[in-house]
């Protein structure tokens, strides 16, 4: 018995078709078209049919001038690993170590554990979009892990996402990029754009009132005398802890009552080297000169006091500040970790309120950078001098960051303009 099977039309090489097709997040439209062995190729997930034309029409132009090549089956793990590895600032020159080990641990925690096997022709937008769902929802991955993620960490990850996968359009491993349309699950205005610049990615924060400051650093002062001068001037400048860190006494003008910040210690795991102590330029590039009020003046030639009565190589101009009685620098991660557990014991010590709150909540160090901050902004310094003192690259960063303090520097505002027009 024969049977008679109706043969299927088959487009030609160089002509393909336009779909729409409805998902959760609305219309999304898909592209076919035949390459130029014949078989019938498909890419999904466009957000508007002139997207979905215009991605067509790059396709069929390379088949005609013989330039079109098959989206790659390489996965996303590996291709951001070879385009980390290739990454180079506008000018050319290799990223700084601390940026590039941000960039790795980023990929590292928040990338290839959910969608790092997947290849990339098979990368859509809407497991982009589940991504960035999940890592809000459940994200961390350190002390609080399986926590949310920040929504400015996530869109830091959503950034060094898009960049690679620009990357890989332009080399023609992939015919589109599917970031440019995946739905991050909160948006910023002010959303980071540029992976080489001042960008400063914080989790939620918590800050102390002054009264909670002054707590924390009477006790210190009392129970942890060798390291309280640090967390002190840490806490009174606004600077980072690299930078408090690479601070040696040539950098301290107590006369004038200056600090000139001009580098930083950053901790960076380098594949196959391990942990590694990197001193190099600030965030911000340009050396910073932070002015000091006159306790902490006091309190800094105190240290050097005491640091030379130890020895007097510990006070040389090139000697650092804050360094063990050897005279060698404090490990970065050492010190956050002191600072944790002097905290613990602290707010244990002093105890809690009535209404059951602690005298002294926990923050983490960072937070003290945040606290310093929130207390100025709040207080009426001017948001210029605040950018200038963190070392911020322009004022968007700083507003920004502590957006949460400007309603009410506005409405003070508001009320004091209006009664001084009321008293003309």
């Amino acid at each position: 018995m024969t049977v008679n099977r109706k043969r299927s039309k088959r487009r030609p090489a160089g002509q393909g078709t336009i779909s729409k097709y409805t998902t959760t997040q609305g219309d999304r439209y898909l592209i076919k078209w035949r390459n130029p062995d014949g078989d019938t190729k498909l890419r999904r997930g466009y957000s508007s049919e002139d997207d979905a034309a215009s991605a067509l029409g790059d396709i069929l132009t390379d088949m005609r001038r013989g330039e079109y090549s098959e989206p790659a089956k390489i996965t996303l793990q590996a291709w951001m690993e070879e385009w980390l590895d290739g990454l180079r600032a506008r000018d050319g020159k290799p990223l700084a170590p601390s940026t590039m080990a941000s960039y790795r641990k980023n990929v590292r925690l928040h990338v290839v554990p959910y969608i790092g096997s997947v290849t990339l022709d098979k990368l859509t937008d809407q497991r982009l979009t589940k991504l960035y769902a999940d890592l809000r929802e459940h994200g961390r991955r350190d002390y609080n892990h399986g926590g949310p993620l920040s929504f400015r960490q996530v869109q830091y990850v959503a950034v060094l996402i898009k960049a690679a996968l620009r990357s890989a359009v332009k080399n023609k491993r992939i015919v589109w990029n599917p970031a440019d349309s995946a739905v991050l699950p909160y948006f910023e205005e002010t959303a980071i754009d540029d992976l080489a610049g001042d960008v400063e990615v914080i989790e939620e924060m918590c800050t102390w009132t002054a009264a909670q400051l002054s707590a924390f650093l009477s006790w210190a002062f009392e129970h942890r005398t060798d390291i309280a001068p640090a967390w002190h001037t840490l806490a009174l400048t606004g600077m980072r802890r690299g930078e408090l860190l690479a601070l040696r006494w040539r950098d301290l003008d107590l006369d004038k009552g200056v600090i000139t910040i001009s580098r930083s210690l950053t901790p960076v795991r380098v594949k196959g080297e391990g942990l590694r102590l990197i001193e190099g330029r600030t965030k911000g590039k340009k050396p910073r000169r932070v002015d000091l009020d006159p306790g902490t003046v006091e309190i800094l030639k105190a240290h050097r006091t005491a640091r030379g009565s130890l020895a007097l190589q510990l006070v040389r101009a090139d000697a650092y500040v804050f360094a063990n009685t050897g005279g060698v620098r404090l490990h970065p991660d050492r010190f956050t970790r002191r600072f944790t557990d002097s905290l613990a014991s602290c707010s244990k010590r002093l105890g809690t309120h009535q209404d059951g709150s602690e005298v002294v909540p926990r923050i983490r160090l960072h937070d003290l950078r945040h606290t310093w901050a929130t207390l100025a902004l709040a207080n009426g310094v001017p948001v210029k001098v605040v950018q200038e003192r963190l070392g911020h690259a322009t004022v968007g960063i700083t507003m920004d960051i502590y957006a949460h303090v400007l309603p009410g520097m506005q409405s003070d505002a508001a009320s004091l303009v209006a009664s001084v027009i009321k008293r003309a």
